[in-house]
C-alpha cells in the first residue's frame, strides 16, 4: 500500500483534473445557481410594548409585474423587488448547501439576485473543516420531557463518508478542489485563514502550498485554545490548533494588530514615570554602523555605531521632553516610551489570550465547533476593511457572519449541515442584522443528475427509481417518459417525476389524471414520486381532498448512493430506501382588524397544527423514535423550531418580516416552544396574501398561504 507522501502527487493530479471540468462548466450553459428561499428581514418577536412591530422600509414600493405593465415601466426583476425590499444593492447571504456547489454558484454570479462572479472579490475566507474522522456529528434537540439525538440527514452522512472513507487521502481529494475555488474567489489582496490541528495540519500545509504558493505563505498561527489533556503517561497533551494563512498574491492586505500587554512585561519593562506617565527606556543605538549619524550631544559620546536617529531628530525629542538622560557621561542617552500612548504589542503568531467557548459565554450556541467571537475578530480586524467582503464555506454556527456583522463587513457564509445553517439563521436575527438572503444550491438533485455517469436519461434514472420503489415499470412502448410502473395486485399506478423541476400543482393533477385515464384507467391510487417540491405543495394536496393521491419523497441522496451499479444492487437487496411522506403546517383563520389609523391595519396569525408524517424517516436511534411519538401525540407543535411571516406574498418571494424561534429570550414563549400566535401592526390593503414558513426541530421546512 502506498504511503501517504506517494499518494500526494496522485491526490493534486485528480484535483486538477476536476477543478478544470468546473471551470469549464461554469461558461457552459447549465452553470449552477443559487436558489433563493427567504429574503429574512430580522424582526424578531419581542414581549409587551414591542410586540408585533416589524421593520420599516424606506425603499421605494417596489412594483408587481401588473402594476408596471400598467405603468408603462419595465418588468421588474428579483434584483430590484431585494433591493426595494432591503434598502440595499448587496445582500449578505446565508447559504445551505455542498460548499464545492456553493463555490462554483457563486463564480459564475447570481444575476436573478444582482450578484456578479465573485471571482477576485472577496478580501478574507477563513475556513475550519472537519479535522477528525472520529468526530461526532450527531445533534442534540430538546423537547418538552425528551432530550433527542439526531444524526446528520443522510446528505451529511454521506459527505462525511466520502471525507474520510479512505481516511487523510480522501481527506485531502475532498480539500483540493475546494482550496482552488477559494483561490479563485480572493482579491488580489486578499488572504484565507484555515483552521485545523495535529490530525492533518501538515498535509494541508503541503497542498496549500501547491495551490496558493509557498511564496504567498504568512504565518502558522498556533492558537492554544486549552490546558493540556489526554493520557499525559503515553503522550503529551494536546491543546493547540494551527490556522495556516496564506495571501492571494504578494499584496495581500494585513493590517497592524496589537495585544494588551502582560503584567509581567508591564513589571519588567515600564518601571520609570515622570508627570507625563509611566514610560520604559528604549535603545537609541543604532543597529548597523551609520557614520553619518555619529555625533556627540550634550557631552554624551556616540555610541560606536552612530545613532539611530539624525541630531535634528535628537534635538527635537529632547524639546519635547522624551530623553532620558543617564547620570553618569559614560552612560547611554535613552527615548522615553510612555505606555498611554502604545497600542500594544504587536501581534506575534502564538495567540494565548483567548478563550475557547465554555458553558459560561453568553455567545454560545450549543454547536459542536464554535469558535470564539474574539477569535474572528482578529482575524477579520487584521485582514479586511469596512466593506470588505469575508467568507466562510465551512461555517457551522455562523461565527464569521456574526462578527462581520458587528464590524461593518459584507459576509457569505454557507454549509451543507441543517442544524447549522437553523443555527446561522437564528443568530443573525438575534443579533438584528441587516437584511440577508437565505438561499440554498439550486436543483441539488439536478446537479447531481447530470454530473452522473450511469443515468444519461431522466427515463433511465426514473427506471431505476420505480424498482427501489417495490413498482414494476411499464415499457418504453406503454410509457414513453418512461417514468410510469405499478405496484403488482393492488392497482396503484406510480409515477415518478423529473429531477430537473419542481412537483407542484400541475403534476400532482396530472398524476391524478393519470389514475382516471392510463391504460384504460380504474386504479385505485396513484402515488407521485417527486425530487424537489413547490413551497405550497402541502396545502396543494390537502385542498384537493382525493385520498387516492400520494406524494412522497425520493431521498434527496438517492443520486449520492447510486454511484454504481452495484450500489444499487445492493440497495434493492437490503430495501433501505425509503420514501418520506410530507410534512405540513396549518394555522388558524387570520383575524383582521382595524388600525389606529386609515393607513394601518392588525392582523393575528395563529399556528394550528404541524404534522411530521414520516418520523420513521428521520435519523434517530429507537429510544429517541420512541420519545419523539409521544411529544408528536401530546405537543406537535413543540417541534417547530422557527416560525416567520410574510404578511404579504406575492407568491414568488418569501420575505420575512417577523420571526420567532425557540431560546428568543426576548419573546414570551419559553425555552421549549415558540410563541404561536402573533399580531402585527401592517399598512392596510383590501386583500392580502400571507405566507407563514416554519422549521421544525430536524430542519424541514412548511410553508401555508392564506388569503385574507
Amino acid at each position: 500500500m502506498p504511503s501517504l507522501i506517494e499518494e500526494l502527487p496522485q491526490i493534486v493530479s485528480e484535483g486538477k483534473k476536476e477543478v478544470e471540468r468546473i471551470l469549464d462548466r461554469l461558461s457552459g450553459p447549465n452553470r449552477l445557481a443559487l436558489q433563493t428561499n427567504e429574503l429574512v428581514l430580522p424582526s424578531k418577536e419581542k414581549s409587551g410594548l414591542f410586540s408585533g412591530q416589524m421593520p420599516s422600509v424606506k425603499a421605494e414600493p417596489y412594483l408587481t409585474k401588473q402594476a408596471a405593465t400598467d405603468a408603462g415601466a419595465a418588468e421588474p426583476t428579483l434584483h430590484g423587488e431585494l433591493t426595494a425590499a432591503s434598502g440595499s444593492s448587496w445582500l449578505n447571504r446565508l447559504v445551505y448547501g455542498d460548499n464545492l456547489l456553493v463555490m462554483q454558484a457563486l463564480l459564475a454570479g447570481d444575476p436573478d439576485t444582482g450578484l456578479e462572479s465573485m471571482r477576485g472579490k472577496i478580501d478574507l475566507i477563513y475556513i475550519d473543516p472537519p479535522f477528525d474522522s472520529k468526530a461526532d456529528y450527531r445533534t442534540k434537540i430538546t423537547l418538552p420531557g425528551a432530550d433527542l439525538e439526531q444524526k446528520p440527514t443522510v446528505l451529511e452522512q454521506f459527505a462525511y463518508a466520502d471525507t474520510w472513507k479512505d481516511g487523510t487521502v480522501s481527506y485531502l481529494k475532498m480539500m483540493y478542489p475546494r482550496l482552488v475555488l477559494m483561490r479563485e474567489l480572493l482579491s488580489d489582496k486578499g488572504s484565507i485563514y484555515v483552521h485545523i490541528d495535529w490530525h492533518v495540519g501538515h498535509y494541508v500545509k503541503v497542498l496549500m502550498d501547491e495551490v496558493f504558493g509557498k511564496e504567498t505563505f504568512i504565518n502558522e498561527v498556533i492558537w492554544k485554545r486549552s490546558y493540556g489533556h489526554g493520557d499525559a503517561s503515553r503522550r503529551m497533551g494536546n491543546s493547540h490548533d494551527v490556522i495556516l494563512v496564506y495571501g492571494r498574491s504578494s499584496g495581500y492586505m494585513l493590517n497592524p494588530f496589537y495585544h494588551a500587554h502582560t503584567q509581567d512585561y508591564l513589571d519588567s519593562f515600564f518601571r520609570h514615570s515622570d508627570a507625563r506617565g509611566v514610560y520604559k527606556l528604549e535603545n537609541l543605538t543604532s543597529p548597523n554602523p551609520r557614520p553619518n549619524l555619529v555625533y556627540p550631544y550634550k557631552g554624551f559620546p556616540p555610541p560606536a555605531k552612530g545613532w539611530r536617529v539624525s541630531l535634528s531628530k535628537m534635538e527635537a525629542l529632547d524639546a519635547d521632553d522624551r530623553l532620558y538622560f543617564p547620570a553618569k557621561k559614560d552612560g547611554r542617552i535613552m527615548k522615553k516610551v510612555y505606555l498611554d500612548e502604545l497600542e500594544g504589542q504587536p501581534m506575534t503568531d502564538m495567540w494565548t489570550d483567548i478563550k475557547p467557548i465554555s458553558a459560561q459565554h453568553a455567545e454560545r450556541t450549543d454547536y459542536g465547533t464554535q469558535k470564539p467571537e474574539a477569535l474572528l475578530d482578529r482575524m477579520i480586524k487584521a485582514s479586511s476593511n469596512e466593506d470588505s467582503i469575508v467568507a466562510d464555506f465551512f461555517a457551522g454556527s455562523g461565527t464569521l457572519a456574526a462578527v462581520a456583522e458587528r464590524l461593518g463587513r459584507r459576509w457569505i457564509v454557507s454549509d451543507l449541515g441543517k442544524p447549522a445553517a437553523m443555527i446561522m439563521r437564528k443568530r443573525m436575527i438575534d443579533q438584528e442584522a441587516k437584511p440577508f438572503l437565505y438561499q440554498s444550491v439550486g436543483d441539488y438533485q439536478k446537479e447531481a443528475f447530470e454530473s452522473s455517469r450511469l443515468y444519461r436519461r431522466v427515463g433511465d434514472l426514473a427506471k431505476v427509481v420505480l424498482q427501489l420503489y417495490g413498482a414494476i415499470p411499464f415499457t418504453e412502448e406503454e410509457s414513453a417518459a418512461r417514468n410510469l410502473g405499478y405496484v403488482k395486485e393492488t392497482r396503484t399506478l406510480v409515477m415518478v417525476d423529473s429531477p430537473n423541476k419542481l412537483t407542484g400543482r400541475p403534476t400532482v393533477k396530472k398524476a391524478v389524471e393519470l389514475r382516471s385515464t392510463f391504460l384504460g384507467g380504474g386504479w385505485k391510487k396513484v402515488v407521485l414520486l417527486g425530487w424537489n417540491f413547490a413551497y405550497d405543495i402541502s396545502q396543494e394536496i390537502q385542498a384537493m381532498g382525493d385520498s387516492g393521491v400520494e406524494v412522497l419523497v425520493i431521498p434527496p441522496d438517492l443520486l449520492d448512493r447510486l454511484k454504481s451499479k452495484s450500489s444499487y444492487k445492493a440497495l434493492v437487496e437490503k430495501g433501505t430506501v425509503r420514501f418520506s411522506s410530507l410534512q405540513y403546517l396549518s394555522i388558524k383563520p387570520v383575524k383582521k382588524e382595524p388600525g389606529k389609523d386609515a393607513l394601518t391595519e392588525k392582523i393575528t396569525v395563529a399556528l394550528d397544527n404541524y404534522v411530521l408524517l414520516s418520523p420513521d424517516n428521520i435519523p434517530l436511534d429507537e429510544k429517541s423514535r420512541e420519545k419523539l411519538a409521544k411529544v408528536i401525540k401530546k405537543d406537535p407543535l413543540a417541534l417547530v423550531e422557527y416560525w416567520s411571516i410574510d404578511p404579504d406574498y406575492d407568491g414568488v418571494m418569501f420575505r420575512s418580516r417577523w420571526q420567532d424561534y425557540r431560546e428568543n429570550r426576548d419573546s414570551e414563549g419559553d425555552e421549549y416552544h415558540v410563541v404561536t400566535k402573533a399580531t402585527l401592526i401592517v399598512p392596510a390593503q383590501q386583500k392580502r396574501k400571507i405566507c407563514v414558513k416554519a422549521v421544525d426541530v430536524f430542519g424541514f421546512e412548511s410553508a401555508v398561504v392564506q388569503e385574507v
